[in-house]
């Protein structure tokens, strides 16, 4: 992904402000994938009731 280090290795604490844009990062990610998973359904449900 990036070459960036997510890992607590550091030894620094993170600040609330990178904290609060980690989850939001995460939260993206899987609403983006949700989102991404109930289109490819709603286009495969479109496609097999044109065939019939």
């Amino acid at each position: 992904m990036s070459a960036k280090d997510t890992s607590s290795g550091s030894g620094k604490p993170k600040s609330d402000a990178e904290l609060r844009a980690e989850r939001l990062k995460a939260a993206l990610k899987s609403n983006m994938g949700r989102r991404k998973a109930q289109a490819r359904a709603r286009k495969a449900s479109d496609g097999e009731e044109k065939e019939q």
